[in-house]
Parts: C-alpha cells; sequence; structure tokens
C-alpha cells in the first residue's frame, strides 16, 4: 500500500522520502555529472525546495554518501550471486573484483568509488568516514567467511584492513579496464599473481608454485 504523501509531494515516511530524493538526485546527476549536480537542482527534480533536501541531508557531501551506498548495494546485489557461481575462492576473487570494477566504474556514481581521477572530489564523503572501506568490507565479508570455513584462504585475516587493501587493488583495475577489455587475460594474470597469494596460507601458495614448475 502506498505511503499517504506530504503536501511538498514526498511520502510522509522518512526513509521513503530519503529514497525519493535519492532517486531524485540520481537522475540528475546522471544528466549533468557529480560536479555539476547541486542541491538546488536535486529539490527541483524531486519536486521540492532546496531546504526540504538540507532537512533529510545535512549537507552535499551526506547525500553523495548515501547515494554512494545506494548504488553500490545495488551493484552488489548482482554481483554477489555472479560471485557465487564461481566453485572456488581464486575465481569468485578474480572474477569478482573484475566485475565489480567493470560495472562499477560504468557508473558515474559508484565510480567514485573505485575510480582514483575522482579521489579530490570523493576524499571528504567517502575518505573520511572509511565508506569504501566499510562497504568493500561488507560485500566481501561473507564471501571471505565462507572460504575461511572451507579452509580455502587464511584463517586470520582481518577482513577490514583487507577490505582497505582492495580499494587499492580497485584503483588499479579501473586504470587498467579504461584502457583494455575486461576479457583480457592479463588482468585475470596479475590478479592471480600478485593479489591471490596474499588470501592463501603459505602451504598452499608453495605448493601452487611447485605444481606449477
Amino acid at each position: 500500500m502506498a505511503r499517504r504523501k506530504s503536501g511538498s509531494g514526498l511520502s510522509s515516511d522518512a526513509d521513503e522520502a530519503r529514497q525519493q530524493i535519492l532517486a531524485a538526485a540520481e537522475r540528475v546527476i546522471t544528466r549533468y555529472g557529480v560536479p555539476k549536480s547541486t542541491m538546488d537542482d536535486i529539490g527541483k527534480e524531486a519536486g521540492v525546495s532546496r531546504p526540504t533536501v538540507y532537512r533529510y541531508f545535512g549537507d552535499r557531501d551526506a547525500l553523495l554518501a548515501a547515494l554512494i551506498e545506494r548504488r553500490s548495494r545495488m551493484l552488489f546485489a548482482r554481483a554477489y550471486d555472479f560471485i557465487l557461481s564461481h566453485p572456488t575462492f581464486a575465481d569468485q576473487l578474480v572474477e569478482g573484483l573484475i566485475y565489480l570494477v567493470d560495472h562499477g566504474r560504468q557508473d558515474p556514481i559508484v565510480r567514485m568509488l573505485v575510480s582514483p581521477e575522482h579521489m579530490e572530489l570523493a576524499t571528504p564523503i567517502v575518505g573520511g568516514a572509511h565508506l569504501a572501506t566499510n562497504l568493500t568490507a561488507e560485500m566481501w565479508g561473507p564471501i571471505f567467511r565462507q572460504a575461511m570455513a572451507r579452509g580455502e584462504i587464511k584463517p586470520d585475516l582481518d577482513i577490514n584492513a583487507v577490505a582497505e587493501w582492495l580499494g587499492l587493488v580497485q584503483f588499479i583495475l579501473v586504470g587498467r579496464l579504461d584502457f583494455a577489455s575486461a576479457e583480457d587475460p592479463g588482468h585475470r594474470k596479475m590478479l592471480r599473481e600478485f593479489v591471490l597469494p596474499a588470501f592463501v596460507p603459505v602451504t598452499t601458495a608453495i605448493g601452487d608454485v611447485h605444481h606449477h614448475r
């Protein structure tokens, strides 16, 4: 059953009203880009005044942070099923990172989370609040824990520390994928040789080295 709308055209339910404003912000950013989108533009798109937007989001950074969370979780929902369709952690990590970065870099909002050219713009949004690390940990945490239970990766990994490090890996991948196809085997070779060994137990890594000699 639809919520009653207030006089401003927004839902009388605060959470639904926030989502309406975020949906309007998505449309504005798609039209103008992140740097040129203003709170006034977003208010007009939502059919409300700029002060009303500020009532739900204290400032532009807070609105963008909420929007990044919204868009990232939409991507995560699709990526999670894709990642779990791969039987081993090695394939889940490699294919999952490429999937997330390739799709994230094509989204003007999620790209703020994974692209180095937006760092100056995104720093007060995702840097100070550690939003990038928290979202990465949220996405990969269940996958890491399942792999630990199967004995595929080190049992003592600090998921938050790993998530922060994966953010740097994402920056590298964005740069590569901007100039090469996501299907380029070089991406997978790099991830398997330099990223995957950080996760696997030493005995497994040594065994794999001997196996491939």
